[in-house]
């Protein structure tokens, strides 16, 4: 666990502003800045971040969090690498934590410092070697993409990684896969002769590599193997490389390659990634799907490339959600997507991409290839070999449009589809009526305390009702708030102690709203006061109502003795406002 206090520290040195604005840039307006989303599609800006709150909110899409949630957000990663990341860039040292730690392995941070010296020692012989260069430039690739994506060059020879290391026996560049150890005990280099490709993930750190065997050789791809830095089925190559063009074009190219993904970000196919030497797994497909709407996967036309589309629509049936979409793309026998673009042009690639046959329409046309669907017993083979992929699927509107496809296609009715593939029909049901919610005391107050935490102090927390939402937030604020003492902690530092609690959305809808309509300063204590005063009304309000039908059950002899010095203390403070005394 990061300490809270460490959090708090980071977000009071991070500045939201500058930190979106190297990602989106940034406009003012009035007191706080804007800017189109960059989570999803819009002309006019609605994207809002507010440097006194240190908050960003979408008033288009109600995306909304702290600097943390928007690099989670924007670059895919998860919240302890948010934290490392924010950490690395206002000079701070993340707290060590011994969970971090393989049991007996090194720390992964000494593995990222040998893979970041190792791709820029590889970098460097390219410049070194014509040949690789000859090779690059025959591939028509320019040195302006080779060093966008740090492409390098392995030496010839067994050992030539002890230039770049001191100790080349050291064991952690055995466990990064950089160095092997044979047999006999003789230590060599893994990558020999080869084109090299750094894998970099989402924090821009070097975790892997493939490295191209120059002319004949096997294997013509070699990759590194797993690490603690590096598992294949979650990784693809390219994918920083390509993320302003996923969001400028809400979808993503799969390809088989790295010189794929190189060759066409040449030719200005930005939005293009590969997997690892692995088939697309469905992590692959979720991590894809939580940056763009629709994947589009790209292969081979011979037979090599029809098996690797079909392994990837079997792992992406459980992993695509609604309103997400993936299609597959073909090419000639003869091509592969760099061949192909380098002889017919990013435009032409660009159509096949925008024509990408539909993963329903896929489906069902491999399926019946392998039917005969002339014959009765090749029309019930089709829906039998469509159930267990029916049941895998997660979008329950595609999957009717299936049914009734398998439907026209066997001959079965759909219901009887539906039967056999024991589906059940998917319910709709009506949308619930929101119920009118009467206007609440406690949301002014939630807003009041995330604006001005000080004020937690000052509020007795006994006047507070029960059984609703915002009571619950409104304690949860506060207890935080006193807990953290002095100084008292951020706007910011408040989300995020309360990320991932039962109250989280019921604070961010208060902050976003507070950042369309903030406090004034001079009047907030007495908007405070009052809020406060209404509550205690409505407290004994409330105590008067139960001890009032507790009355009308059982009679006034019914109260205990604190309960009827509460009845008519009551009665009289009714009364006195009433102008007549209860006598």
């Amino acid at each position: 666990m990061i300490p809270e206090s460490f959090i708090q520290e980071l977000l009071h040195r991070v500045d939201i502003v500058d930190l979106v604005d190297a990602y989106v840039p940034l406009k003012k307006a009035g007191a706080n800045y804007a800017a189109c989303c960059p989570f999803h599609n819009e002309k006019t800006p609605s994207f809002t971040v507010s440097p006194a709150k240190q908050f960003y909110h979408c008033f288009g899409c109600g995306a909304h969090g702290t600097a943390i949630g928007f690099l989670m957000e924007y670059s895919g990663v998860g919240f302890v690498d948010a934290v490392k990341e924010l950490a690395s860039r206002t000079g701070l040292q993340v707290p060590d934590d011994d969970h971090r730690q393989k049991e007996g392995g090194p720390r992964t941070v000494g593995l990222t410092e040998i893979m970041a010296r190792a791709a820029k020692y590889y970098y460097e012989q390219l410049k070194r070697s014509p040949k690789a260069i000859e090779y690059l430039k025959q591939r028509g690739l320019s040195g302006e993409v080779a060093q966008k994506f740090g492409i390098g060059y392995a030496p010839d020879g067994w050992q030539n990684l002890e230039a770049a290391f001191d100790n080349y026996a050291n064991a952690e560049l055995q466990t990064a896969g950089l160095v092997i150890r044979n047999d006999q005990g003789r230590l060599y280099d893994r990558f020999r002769d080869r084109v090299m490709f750094p894998i970099v993930n989402q924090k821009g750190e070097v975790i892997a590599f493939g490295g191209r065997v120059l002319g004949a050789g096997e294997p013509k791809y070699l990759n590194s193997p797993e690490t603690p830095l590096f598992e294949k089925g979650r990784e693809v190559f390219g994918l920083p490389q390509a993320r302003a063009a996923l969001r400028d074009k809400d979808a993503v190219v799969v390809v088989e390659g790295y010189m794929d993904v190189v060759a066409l970000a040449q030719h200005g196919v930005g939005n293009a990634v590969a997997t690892l030497g692995t088939a697309t797994t469905a992590m692959h497909v979720q991590k894809l799907l939580r940056q763009v709407s629709r994947i589009v996967y790209c292969f081979d036309g011979d037979a090599a490339g029809r098996k690797a589309a079909w392994r990837a629509l079997e792992n992406s049936l459980e992993a695509l959600p609604e309103q997400k979409s993936i299609g597959f793309v073909f090419l000639p026998p003869e091509d592969d997507p760099d061949s192909f673009v380098r002889r017919e042009g990013a435009p032409a690639f660009e159509r096949l991409i925008v024509e990408a046959m539909p993963l329903s329409e896929f489906l069902l046309r491999e399926l019946a290839s392998h039917c005969d669907m002339t014959s009765a017993e090749g029309r019930a083979r089709l829906v039998s070999e469509a159930k267990p992929l029916l049941g895998r699927l997660q979008t329950p509107l595609l999957r009717l449009q299936l049914v009734k496809r398998l439907a026209e296609a066997s001959g079965f009715s759909q219901a009887e589809v539906e039967r056999l593939c024991e589906l059940r029909p998917v319910a709709r049901p009506a949308p619930a009526k929101a119920p009118r919610r009467a206007p609440s005391l406690l949301r002014p107050l939630l807003r009041m305390l995330l604006q001005k935490p000080e004020l937690a102090q000052l509020l007795p927390l006994n006047v507070l009702p029960e059984d609703t939402a915002d009571a619950r937030a409104v304690r949860r604020l506060c207890d935080e708030i006193l807990a953290a003492g002095e100084p008292t902690p951020s706007y910011a530092a408040l989300l995020e102690r309360l990320r991932g609690s039962e109250d989280e959305t019921v604070l961010r809808e208060a902050a976003a709203e507070l950042m369309q309509e903030p406090f004034a300063e001079d009047d907030i204590e007495a908007e405070f006061k009052g809020a406060v005063q209404r509550l205690i009304e409505g407290e004994h309000r409330r105590a008067f109502a139960m001890l009032q039908a507790k009355v009308q059950k059982l009679g006034v002899a019914g109260l205990s003795s604190e309960e009827k010095q509460a009845y008519l203390e009551a009665l009289n403070t009714r009364s006195a406002r009433a102008g007549t005394p209860n006598l």
